[in-house]
């Protein structure tokens, strides 16, 4: 994607997916307006940190860039991670 402003630096909102605030930005002018179609698209805050270091961040630019308020900013939805354990933990008897 070409600079919109050349020589400057890239920010990078999205660590873990390298999303930039100009990505970000251009999906906002184009009508992506949640975080769950941003999240979508861009698959900004779907890494290791699962939003914790960029959805702060992404809910404020979507604020400053639709004019609501914050607070009318949907969080994404989380969904932690599945981690597979032994049925026989889920079988155990229970000694009353």
């Amino acid at each position: 994607m070409e600079k919109e402003h050349p020589g400057s630096e890239e920010i990078y909102v999205c660590r873990c997916e390298e999303v930039t605030l100009e990505e970000i930005r251009t999906w906002i002018d184009r009508g992506y307006d949640t975080v769950e179609e941003l999240k979508r698209v861009l698959r900004v805050g779907m890494g290791p940190c699962q939003g914790r270091g960029c959805q702060d961040i992404l809910m404020r630019e979507l604020a400053k860039k639709t004019g609501k308020p914050i607070t009318e900013i949907e969080p994404a939805t989380v969904r932690p991670p599945a981690k597979p354990i032994k049925i026989g933990l889920l079988a155990e008897e229970v000694e009353e």
